[in-house]
């Protein structure tokens, strides 16, 4: 299985740009799997170098003139964010020669790499967000991004400690082809690697083992609201410096922060965002937690099903070549009316409840009807739940199997 390519839903969204734009980039997180898909596209006739090589880094940063003329189109170039000034440069060569598809690249340090791309290559590049494995991609199972009403094939049933025990292994693509690969071995690699990769070339940390467990208080926080104060305090740093390494964070894929919903019609509500730890092994990893029978009798158990249910949702808008970014909301007011999860999608909201349980009352739907005030369209509700079956619960609203993720 180790050797098994598994296919990614980006693909198609992948084909598409790349018969339209000179330039498409993959961005995400490390090791999710953005190298591996790219090679599995290419033909023989293109070229493939990677910076992360120093030599080719070197002369990539030194001399980018030559490094794009000893390496022509078709190039995939890996890693492209060790050398943002070839940017210009690419737009010099697709500027004369408006081919599509000439260059593929990929980068894992997206706050590194956007403004160079913004500033040089605005309407050349198509652009792409690769996460970790959905649970449609582990299961070979194609379906549309999550919406109520339109509902997939179900995925193979999972018993509730099967997917606490998913869960603590989450997607990434190493472990999900290396069954007997330990997550925490796994993790503890990842982790430093990132750590000296990607954030010591960016911020001056004095203090590493403070940024360790600032990431770790993050994880433990998923499926929670962000309050910086509270966070800050807890990991000793200033709310300014908590800001930052959030935004980190957020920016090379590992946190996605959840907004809330308002518009000028509704008042009182809460303003602050979510947080969706996007690999869910990892972020039980930072949290400590080893035992999935242990985590589903905790405290945590909730937000930690919530965040699977959420991050998968995210990949299957961003694998489509979506933005999640104002299709993807949650609600919660001062007077506690709370909605988990709300899509919105051509003038129509669709309000979703994630519970654990395998059999949820019309009382979990209670505060949909706040979806009444938004000026909205109201679509189909979802309760996505342990249940083992697709039924209605009232009028339009339903319990959804997690196997319709």
């Amino acid at each position: 299985m180790a050797d098994h390519y598994i296919d990614r839903t980006i693909r198609d969204a992948f084909i598409e740009l790349s018969s339209a734009f000179p330039v498409v980039l993959i961005t995400g997180a490390r090791q999710v799997g953005k190298s591996t898909f790219l090679l599995n596209q290419a033909g023989e006739d293109r070229r493939y170098v990677t910076l992360d090589n120093p030599q080719l880094r070197l002369l990539a940063q030194s001399d980018p003139a030559s490094f794009l003329e000893l390496h022509p189109p078709p190039l995939l170039i890996d890693e492209v964010q060790y050398a943002p000034v070839l940017f210009p440069y690419i737009k010099m060569a697709v500027d004369s020669n408006q081919t599509p598809g000439q260059y593929w690249m990929t980068g894992s340090q997206m706050f590194r790499m956007m403004q160079g791309v913004s500033e040089s290559l605005a309407g050349r590049v198509g652009l792409l967000n690769l996460y970790s494995f959905s649970q449609r991609e582990m299961n070979q199972l194609p379906g549309a991004p999550f919406l109520p009403g339109n509902w997939n094939k179900p995925l193979p049933d999972l018993s509730l400690p099967a997917v606490y025990e998913q869960l603590l292994r989450g997607g990434m693509p190493k472990l999900v082809q290396s069954p007997r690969l330990s997550p925490e071995r796994y993790f503890s690699s990842y982790l430093q690697t990132y750590i000296e990769r990607d954030i010591r070339d960016l911020i001056r940390i004095q203090h590493e083992g403070k940024f360790i467990r600032f990431v770790s208080l993050i994880a433990a926080r998923t499926g929670m609201e962000l309050v910086y104060d509270h966070l800050a305090s807890e990991a000793q740093i200033d709310i300014k410096t908590a800001q930052s390494w959030l935004s980190l964070l957020v920016t090379s894929g590992l946190v996605h922060l959840l907004p809330p919903y308002h518009n000028n019609a509704i008042k009182r509500i809460i303003k602050r965002p979510k947080i969706i730890f996007m690999d869910t092994g990892l972020a039980a990893y930072l949290a400590h937690w080893t035992d999935a029978k242990t985590m589903a009798l905790s405290p945590v158990a909730g937000s930690f099903f919530e965040t699977y249910v959420i991050a998968d949702i995210i990949k299957g808008y961003a694998h489509h070549g979506l933005d999640p970014a104002g299709r993807l909301f949650y609600y919660r007011d001062d007077r506690q009316r709370e909605i988990d999860l709300m899509i919105i999608e051509n003038g129509t909201v669709y309000p979703i409840e994630i519970k654990t349980h395998s059999n949820p009352g019309q009382e979990v739907i209670r505060h949909f009807s706040v979806t009444d005030g938004f000026g909205l369209a109201r679509g189909p509700g979802a309760v996505i739940c342990n249940s083992k079956n697709l039924l209605p619960i009232k009028g339009n609203d339903w319990m959804v199997p997690l196997s319709y993720l």
